[in-house]
């Protein structure tokens, strides 16, 4: 009875078109970022901040970056770690190489220069689609990492390989601790998110959708093909590389390649098709439940040794994970390819409704 839209009038397009037209759904956002900005930091101990909430919101921007490109323009890609340690090392150098580069600012250019490696490696989606061009993505993702590893620029020359991250400053203030790092991520990520929200509103996101749903018929109403891909890419490759400098500078604290391999490429597209394709809410839900799912398998299996008195094996709830991610994996495009965020948007329909019949 709580989830109505009875007497919400709208008398302008402005409140017709908003972002959250219904009431409920305005103060649900104003409560859940009090509690993400407020409460959060001053409850959470410093496992929960930097060990679950930071990764978590760093994968959740590096999902939505995936999500604008395969979700709502129809490109599969899997070089999103690639762009993502772009973002990383290019942060690294800015920060090394620029006298007073503010930290905001490094971010800044490590996002253009994965945008940079993007828009090239999407050339191809030009000429090729789906399987093939999943391939040439592949590509990047061998070639960054080898680039990075054998061109000692990159990493400052460094002999191993792994370089410390450097300090975090921001107007002066340094931010050292867990609290002031998870703020910094969850700032940038809700900023990010709301552009991509907005974004996807506009005429761009429109004719992203028109070359996702027909490519042909896209071209043929006047959509330029070239410039709205290679931007999609562009994009795309941007919100991965912000993601992969949060990655090193907020969680990791080095940067190193071995962080970026092709195993986060596919994590971040497990996230997609778990939490949705083509849906901003979809690329938080999937985030959250690879990033959670773990740790409630582990809570799990330590009750079930207690309960049974027996002692379960490390390699059996790793190989047990690994055989639930796939399942639900194959669930989810056979029985709700559109993920956790149509099960919650049914879930809304159906409280709208409550307790009349549909």
């Amino acid at each position: 009875m709580l989830y109505r839209e009875a007497g919400q009038f709208k008398s302008t397009y402005a409140e017709d078109q908003q972002i959250f037209p219904i009431l409920q759904d305005r103060v649900a956002m104003a409560a859940l970022l009090v509690v993400a900005f407020v409460v959060v930091p001053l409850i959470g101990n410093q496992y929960w901040l930097s060990a679950i909430l930071t990764p978590f919101l760093v994968l959740a921007l590096a999902t939505l970056g995936l999500n604008i490109l395969t979700g709502y323009a129809g490109q599969l890609s899997l070089g999103t770690a690639a762009f993502m340690a772009v973002g990383a090392f290019m942060a690294y150098n800015a920060m090394l190489r620029i006298p007073h580069m503010p930290i905001l600012g490094a971010f800044i250019i490590g996002g253009l220069c994965a945008a940079a490696v993007g828009v090239v490696f999407g050339l191809p989606s030009l000429r090729i689609k789906g399987l093939y061009l999943a391939v040439a993505t592949l590509a990047c993702q061998f070639f960054v990492l080898w680039a990075i590893n054998r061109i000692g620029w990159f990493s400052n020359h460094s002999s191993s390989g792994v370089i410390s991250a450097q300090r975090i400053e921001i107007l002066g203030f340094p931010v050292e601790h867990s609290q002031g790092k998870y703020l910094l991520t969850l700032s940038i990520v809700a900023v990010m998110a709301l552009a991509a929200k907005n974004l996807m509103r506009s005429e761009t996101g429109r004719a992203f959708m028109a070359i996702r749903d027909m490519d042909v018929a896209a071209s043929v109403i006047g959509i330029p093909m070239m410039k709205t891909k290679l931007l999609a890419f562009a994009i795309s490759s941007f919100y991965c590389g912000v993601a992969g400098a949060l990655y090193a500078f907020c969680y990791l604290g080095t940067v190193e390649p071995e962080a970026f391999t092709l195993d986060l490429s596919f994590r971040v597209l497990f996230m997609v098709i778990i939490g949705g394709v083509g849906s901003i809410l979809g690329s938080f839900l999937g985030a959250a439940f690879i990033t959670l799912f773990p740790i409630f398998l582990n809570i799990a299996t330590k009750s079930l040794e207690t309960a049974l008195g027996i002692e379960i094996s490390h390699a059996l709830v790793s190989n047990a994970e690994a055989i639930i991610f796939g399942g639900l994996i194959i669930f989810f495009l056979i029985v709700e390819p559109n993920g956790l965020a149509r099960l919650w948007q049914i879930t809304k329909e159906k409280l709208r409704l409550w307790p009349f019949p549909h």
